[in-house]
C-alpha cells in the first residue's frame, strides 16, 4: 500500500511527463509548419530616372552619330547626339533626346529663296509668348520664348545655300531651354559641319 508521501511523488512524476509530451507535440508542429525558419525579404530594385541637368546641355558630354535621311536618290547624312532618336525619316525628320527637352530638326525640301530671305520670313512669323530674337548672325535665328506647358524655351534656325548657288538646300534647327544655349550651339555646329548633301532639293513651294 502506497503512502501518502509515495502517491505524491508519483503524481508528481506524471504531471511532469505530460509536460515532456505536450513540449514535444508543439516542437514537432512548430518544425512540420515551419514557423523556425527565418523569413527572407525580398525587394525588387527601382529604376532611376533620367536626369535632366539644371544647369544646361554640357557641349563635352555629347557623343555624336551619323545619321542619314532624305530620299533613295539624295540622301543626305549629318551627325546628331548619340541617343537622340527620330519617329520619321524622309526629308523633314526630328531626332529628340530620351527625356524629350532636346531636339534637332532637319528640312531638306530646299527652297528658291536665299536663306537670307527666310531667315527673315521665319523671324517675323513666329507667334510665342515672350518670343525674343537674339541674333540672326550667318543666316542663323536665335531667339527664344516661352511655352505654356515647358516654360522657356530656346530655337536656333540655320539655312544653308545649295552649293555656289543663292537658293535654300537645308534647314537645321535646334530646341531646348535657355540654359542649353551652349550644348545646342555645339549640336548645330556639328550637324553642320558634318553635313553630306548628295544633290539639291528643290520641293518646298517657294
Amino acid at each position: 500500500m502506497l503512502t501518502p508521501r509515495h502517491q505524491a511523488l508519483l503524481a508528481t512524476l506524471a504531471g511532469m511527463t505530460v509536460g515532456v509530451a505536450v513540449f514535444g507535440t508543439v516542437l514537432a508542429i512548430n518544425s512540420a509548419t515551419g514557423q523556425d525558419s527565418a523569413q527572407t525579404v525580398v525587394t525588387s530594385p527601382t529604376s532611376t530616372p533620367t536626369p535632366i541637368a539644371s544647369d544646361g546641355l554640357q557641349p563635352d558630354a555629347l557623343q555624336f552619330v551619323a545619321e542619314t535621311f532624305g530620299t533613295e536618290r539624295e540622301p543626305i547624312t549629318a551627325e546628331v547626339p548619340a541617343g537622340w532618336k527620330s519617329s520619321q525619316t524622309g526629308t523633314r525628320p526630328r531626332y529628340v533626346d530620351p527625356t524629350g527637352v532636346w531636339q534637332i530638326r532637319f528640312d531638306a525640301r530646299g527652297s528658291k529663296q536665299t536663306p537670307d530671305a527666310l531667315l527673315e520670313a521665319r523671324q517675323g512669323s513666329i507667334d510665342e509668348p515672350d518670343y525674343k530674337v537674339i541674333s540672326t548672325d550667318n543666316t542663323t535665328l536665335v531667339y527664344t520664348y516661352t511655352d505654356q506647358e515647358r516654360g522657356p524655351r530656346m530655337g536656333l534656325s540655320r539655312w544653308i545655300a545649295a552649293g555656289d548657288s543663292d537658293r535654300s538646300a537645308l534647314e537645321i534647327t535646334v530646341g531646348g531651354r535657355p540654359q542649353d544655349q551652349a550644348g545646342l550651339r555645339a549640336v548645330l555646329e556639328r550637324a553642320t559641319e558634318t553635313l553630306q548633301l548628295s544633290g539639291e532639293s528643290d520641293d518646298r513651294p517657294s
